[in-house]
């Protein structure tokens, strides 16, 4: 029967089926050979110091080249990932964007820079899902466009600006979406409401405007929603409340007022809720405190106002609450003691009132509580540490009575107690004295009592101790167990015996006062042994003998109060001697002879010199002139012409000593130049340096202060030329003449000044070394952590303890120089910045916003500019990096973000990245960004003293095993 249709013949199967063999590994082999192109292009384009890419082109497959990953079937680049790598260049258009079957490219953590290609989004390869081109340098505006299939696409950490474009609502697939760290602008597009399939969005650390677009009920699916740190404004829109799968809400740090909308209790899933720093008023929503998720709220630094519910109860999950810096008024809710996972609690600065639950601590965990500066009454409850785990414990600037709880004495994890301003009363316990981890302690300005020179303290750890104003009394102890000890005070209490010869061995100590006590005997000589003194404080006791001579071997000391005592001889000539004593009072003692003319005592007030037999001094000191001393009898003669010679080298050692005070005096010397008034502050530097020195290299270095230096008798000192002498104020002169007395180890040295009708120098100590903007990055974390530390020393010795305080202004690295020694010297402005350094300063990306507007500097400025150089020690960046704009703050802003939504690795130097150095330490870097942020608030009075800040930065380099997490508070 013959067949019906017809069949091919095997032979024209099986050439059918070849020839598809052939055309599909020609199709292969082409896309193959474009590929490897592709990736030898962009290979060439780029710079790899690292050689990451040095098997590319070798004679391994492509597909076995570093980074690359191909599929299983079709051997064709599926997977790019060249993150971290230390790559830098810039991105082409024909780039490996258009690799034809890439579904994940990930260049992030690199050094790329640049504009993004423009095409990026409209001619990139339609099977990419996952795009990530985070933490580099691209710059210029985010392209327009778009991929429909993307699923993930990370910009964040970068220098983009511009608008966000609204064709970002057309990537219809996207799931994550991070746009934070730039400095965009402008509104969120309400195309962005069109992504109903993002589950997490990320606009953060921008400088974006305008409310929070609605339409966000569209977006069921999202779980986090990060739009912090940025200046948004109108209200939280209730239809936040419809998106119940989300976990995290941050919107912190914007301008967004009204009332947190009742709808976000309908947020069930939500374990993070972050609305702090903004201007919020009303209440907290009964809702809120139905999300029975919440790990973490933080509602501070707004106006809230009204009660803390007890409904607080049902948070049972919850380990950290922020309610401090509002106007909540009522008591602390007795329901927050039934939240077993609480371990933070700071409401700090609010209107509470009433007493602390007497169960709080008892079945929470707590680590860190802040009750202070609130209208608390009643007692310190006995539980606070049942956890054995609390380690800040703060209360001070209450109304708390009655004693220091037995369960805090016996408290071995505590670190830092502050229970200063209070109304506590009772002794100290024998077990409060021995706390080993205590290294700060204030319980100042109490009522406490009892002998604590009978006890025996071993607190090791110990850098801080206050017990001021309270009524201890009975003898000093020998010792506190603690030779870290910095700061001492002891005054106003009724301490009575002699001064510890003991505390010489203090050698850290920087503050130290015992005034208003009852101390007798002399003044201990070991006392001296303090080289790190700044600040000696002994008035009001009942102190004799004389004062000692080894005080002018202290290097750095700079204020000494001996008022009000019973001490007599005379004032030891050798402290008109030292050079970093600023501020002297010797008032009210028994002391008699002459004062010296120099030094501090050159404009001694009289009310710091009264109440003696005291002659001589300065014409502000008030003193009636001493008497010339009669010549000797002539029978005398034979006697002194036995001691001829002895006669002859004290006469040799008075010259010199005449010889070296009238080199500080104001000199006038003519030269070719014309006349110049000459003053140096140092005498060695008056034998060494002439007018003619002075002006040749002036001359030399064209007035530059910068990494110039000229030799005079093997002498170096480097020369800074002052504009437009006829405007300068005559009291600058005087101011300069103040800067002159300064004597600091991180201070640069001004040791002279030189002037005349037409001309001005300031001559200052060369110090050889580095700007710390030129080193910044080659410096490992130890050494920065030393550079950081001394410039914080620096700013506590000129706010601390310099009368009046000495303003830096221009508080930034191009005033750091690094020595040999990992040093920093900082070089002060000019009295009153003149007119063209105030034109610099204004403009430098380090001023304090209100110095920006006001023109004003203050201490608060010099610590804004601090804690930004902390951030670019952290960081790497620098406020005037293109990155932020040319608005400094974009800086703070992105740093905050940092701290509160990125991992480490995101934003910390990669040359000091835990892992990467055996000596960094991730809890350091993390409590020093922590105090970097404090230092830069928006509200100067905000920020901490330069006293708080070295003693916190102190703390922060010597944790080992605190890790924080938190926004540091006012109680730092």
């Amino acid at each position: 029967m013959a067949k019906t249709g017809a069949q091919a013949s095997p032979v024209v199967v099986f050439s059918m089926f070849m020839l598809f063999i052939v055309l599909f590994f020609s199709f292969v082999v082409s896309d193959n050979g474009k590929e490897v192109e592709i990736l030898l292009s962009f290979k060439s384009s780029i710079y790899d110091p690292s050689g990451f890419l040095s098997n590319w082109g070798s004679s391994a497959t492509f597909c076995q080249w570093h980074g690359v990953t191909c599929n299983n079937n079709l051997s064709h680049v599926d997977k790019l990932d060249l993150s971290a790598k230390n790559l830098t260049g810039k991105l082409v258009s024909s780039s490996i964007f258009h690799l034809p079957f890439i579904q994940t490219l990930n260049i992030s953590n690199n050094q790329f820079y640049g504009e993004i290609p423009e095409d990026i989004f409209s001619s990139s390869s339609s099977s990419l899902r996952f795009l990530n081109l985070s933490n580099n340098n691209f710059t210029g505006q985010i392209p327009s466009g778009s991929i429909p299939g993307l699923e993930v696409l990370d910009l964040s950490n970068n220098m983009l600006s511009g608008k966000i474009p609204p064709e970002i609502g057309s990537f219809y697939s996207l799931k994550f979406l991070d746009l934070g760290g730039n400095v965009l602008v402008g509104e969120i597009p309400v195309s962005i409401t069109n992504i109903t399939s993002l589950q997490f969005l990320t606009l953060a650390s921008n400088q974006l405007v305008g409310p929070i677009p609605h339409g966000l009920s569209k977006m069921k699916s999202l779980e986090w929603i990060y739009v912090g740190y940025n200046n948004l404004s109108g209200q939280i829109p209730e239809e936040i409340g419809m998106l119940t799968s989300l976990n995290h809400l941050d919107i912190v740090y914007n301008n967004l007022t009204g009332e947190i909308p009742s709808s976000l209790g309908n947020l069930s899933d939500l374990q993070y809720l972050f609305l702090y720093q903004n201007k919020l008023t009303g209440s907290i929503p009964d809702s809120i405190f139905g999300l029975k998720k919440l790990v973490s709220l933080d509602l501070s630094d707004n106006s809230l106002s009204g009660e803390i519910s007890e409904l607080v109860i049902h948070l049972q999950n919850l380990e950290i609450l922020h309610l401090f810096c509002n106007i909540f008024t009522g008591k602390i809710p007795k329901a927050l003691t039934s939240l077993p996972r609480l371990q933070v609690l700071q409401l700090w600065s609010n209107r509470l009132s009433g007493e602390i639950p007497e169960s709080l601590g008892r079945n929470n965990n707590l680590t860190i509580l802040d009750l202070s500066t609130n209208n608390l009454t009643g007692r310190i409850p006995d539980g606070l540490c049942s956890s054995s785990r609390l380690f800040k414990l703060i209360l001070f600037s209450n109304s708390l009575e009655g004693a220091i709880p037995k369960n805090l004495s016996t408290c071995t994890s505590l670190q830092r107690v502050r229970l200063q301003n209070n109304r506590l009363s009772g002794e100290l316990s024998s077990e409060f004295t021995k706390l080993p981890l205590v290294y700060f302690l204030d319980v100042s300005n109490n009522d406490l009592s009892g002998n604590i020179g009978d006890q025996e303290w071993d607190m090791p750890a110990l850098e801080m101790l206050s017990l001021a104003g309270n009524r201890f009394s009975g003898r000093l102890p020998n010792s506190f167990g603690s030779q870290k000890i910095e700061d001492l005070d002891l005054s106003g209490n009724g301490f009575s015996g002699t001064i510890p010869r003991s505390f010489g061995s203090l050698t850290e100590l920087m503050q130290f006062s015992l005034s208003a006590n009852k101390l007798i005997g002399e003044i201990p000589e070991e006392l001296s042994s303090c080289k790190k003194l700044v600040s000696l404080d002994l008035s009001h006791n009942q102190l004799s003998g004389q004062i000692p001579s080894g005080f002018a071997e202290m290097p750095v000391l700079s204020q000494l109060d001996l008022s009000d005592n019973q001490l007599s001889g005379e004032v030891p000539p050798q402290l008109g001697k030292m050079e970093s004593l600023i501020q002297v009072n010797v008032s009210h003692n028994h002391l008699h002879g002459s004062l010296p003319s120099t030094g501090a005592f050159l404009a001694i007030n009289s009310s710091a010199v009264s109440g003696n037999d005291l002659c001589g001094g300065a014409e502000t000191s008030g003193l009636p002139p001493c008497k010339k001393v009669k010549n000797l009898n002539w029978w005398f003669y034979v006697a002194c012409s036995l001691v001829a010679l002895v006669l002859l080298a004290f006469a040799a050692f008075g010259f010199i000593f005449i010889r070296k005070i009238n080199n500080l005096e104001l000199k006038r010397v003519e030269n070719e130049d014309g006349i110049w008034e000459l003053q140096f502050f140092d005498s060695n530097v008056s034998k060494s340096v002439t007018v003619d020195d002075i002006t040749l290299s002036a001359k030399q270095v064209n007035g530059i202060c910068r990494g110039n230096k000229s030799s005079a008798n093997d002498f170096q000192f480097v020369v800074k030329e002052m504009n437009d002498v006829n405007s300068i104020p005559s009291s600058f002169w005087s101011e300069i003449k103040q800067l002159g007395k300064l004597q600091h180890p991180n201070l640069v040295n001004l040791i002279g000044t030189c002037r005349s009708d037409k001309n001005a120098y300031l001559v200052y100590e060369y110090i050889k070394g580095k700007l710390l903007s030129e080193i910044l990055h080659e410096l490992t974390w130890e050494r920065r952590r030393k550079i950081a530390m001394g410039i914080a020393k620096a700013l506590k010795f000129l706010h601390s303890y310099c009368s009046p305080s000495i303003i830096v202004g221009d508080m930034s690295p191009e005033r750091v120089i690094v020595d040999g020694k990992d040093e920093p010297r900082l070089r002060l402005s000019l009295p009153g910045l003149l007119s063209t350094e105030n034109k610099a300063f204004i403009s430098s990306a380090y001023v304090a916003p209100e110095t920006r507007e006001s023109k004003d500097m203050s201490e608060k400025s010099d610590i804004y500019g601090f804690g930004l150089i902390l951030i670019e020690l952290l960081t790497g960046k620098s406020p005037a990096d293109a990155e932020f704009g040319d608005q400094h703050q974009s800086m703070v802003e992105w740093a905050r973000y940092c701290y509160s939504d990125c991992h480490l690795d995101m934003w910390v130097d990669p040359m000091i990245r835990p892992g990467h150095a055996s000596d960094v330490n991730h809890n350091q870097i993390v409590e020093t960004l922590n105090l970097a942020l404090h230092c830069t608030a928006g509200d100067p009075t905000a920020r901490p003293s330069a006293t708080d800040v070295s003693k916190t930065l102190q703390s922060a380099f010597r944790i080992t095993s605190c890790v924080s997490t938190l926004k540091l508070s006012s109680s730092v």
